[in-house]
């Protein structure tokens, strides 16, 4: 690590702590998503901010990487949110108000900063149409009909272990499995307990991350969920199909996902998450594949410190979602500082592999196969974790 950098991380760490003794002294989703994710189960509690029958939330992040690889570019490869290198960066800003059905809710979320950017990035909509709207979403909950909620608008997948705020996952930047993944949908959903235990879900979408549809079919999605009163295990599944292609129809994309919850007790948590996907007919005679494989945990200290691993293996077989036919690998530990509510700082290590030559190194561009960076976040946040 250069000199110049090693005094910019020091300086964050200064600067993060000198914000938390200022705070302490001063007077991801929405909760079917956080109550399914492992992430949420362990995250600190903010303090509950409302209006009558309106709730509010409120968050703020902001980090400083260090990569190793000085990549002239500034940027770390295949990161969400944590894009930028070597400097201080805002990752989000995001306000929320939503109500819960009774029988009609509904769900608004405002953000701003480079993690929304990120995530419309694709978006036939373009990023400046929808980027500053993660989530709004209006909710129908009639109470005759034994707890069926239907839903319409724009909101986040239902794939995946990892969410999408930062006081909502274990880690400061998201995996593989996150970044490579569906990040929300626009549409219909309808979900419907079938006992206390078990419940089942249907969506009809455009497709992945758009709120204008690239093509003119749907994207069906399915979700069970099984959650045991004991919370100790849970157990989800997700299976997205639909044409993704630009201005065709033809072909399919199926994508599974499921994840495993095991919560031995309160301060200790893990999940497995396991991806398939396929996209059929990529060219006359071709289909494409990948596969990945990620698992986490989280052991809590006391009520302020916290650490996490994580390991992931992410097979793009045929080199369609990376854009190079690879097999990565990565590693992150991440410790967690609470220093007041609504107030905590993460400082992450992360080891990045690729069987190819993919990452950037100084003015090289995917020239190695190795990306290290050390990253310090402070998130700050208000209201319930909806």
């Amino acid at each position: 690590m250069r000199l110049n950098d090693c005094r910019c991380v020091f300086a964050s760490l200064l600067l993060a702590s000198a914000m938390g003794i200022c705070l302490a002294q001063a007077p991801d989703a929405d909760k079917k998503d956080a109550d399914k994710k492992a992430d949420a189960a362990a995250a600190p509690a903010p303090s509950v901010w409302s209006a009558g029958p309106i709730n509010f939330t409120g968050l703020i992040d902001g980090y400083y990487s260090f990569n190793s690889n000085h990549p002239a570019s500034r940027a770390n490869n295949l990161r969400n949110f944590e894009v930028k290198a070597n400097q201080f960066s805002l990752n989000m800003v995001k306000f929320g108000l939503d109500h819960d059905p009774d029988p009609v809710g509904f769900k608004l979320d405002l953000g701003f900063g480079r993690a929304w950017e990120v995530f419309h990035a694709t978006d036939p909509a373009t990023a400046d149409v929808v980027r500053y709207i993660p989530q709004a979403y209006v909710s129908l909950k009639p109470k005759s009909m034994g707890g069926v909620q239907i839903d319409f608008g724009k909101f986040y997948t239902s794939a995946g272990a990892e969410l999408t705020e930062n006081n909502l996952t274990w880690s400061y930047g998201r995996g593989f499995l996150y970044t490579n993944g569906p990040y929300y949908h626009f549409g219909a959903r309808i979900t419907k307990p079938l006992n206390e235990v078990f419940a089942v879900g249907l969506q009809v979408v455009n497709g992945w991350n758009n709120v204008e549809d690239n093509n003119s079919g749907r994207t069906f999605g399915f979700t069970t969920a099984y959650t045991p009163k004991n919370k100790k295990f849970a157990w989800f599944n997700t299976y997205y199909v639909g044409p993704e292609k630009n201005g065709t129809n033809t072909g399919k994309r199926n994508f599974y996902d499921t994840v495993v919850n095991l919560n031995p007790s309160e301060k200790v948590n893990f999940y497995f998450n396991f991806d398939y996907g396929k996209e059929s007919k990529l060219t006359a005679s071709k289909d494409a594949t990948w596969v990945a494989f990620g698992m986490a945990g989280r052991f809590a200290a006391n009520d302020r410190w916290a650490f996490s691993p994580r390991y992931e293996v992410y097979d793009d077989t045929d080199g369609f979602i990376t854009g190079q036919k690879q097999r990565l690998q990565s590693f992150t530990l991440t410790g967690e500082y609470k220093w007041v509510e609504g107030l905590l700082a993460r400082l992450e290590y992360r080891h990045d592999r690729s069987d190819m030559p993919f990452f950037d190194r100084g003015n090289q561009l995917a020239s190695w196969k190795t990306q290290n960076t050390l990253t310090l976040g402070v998130v700050a946040f208000f209201g319930p974790k909806r």
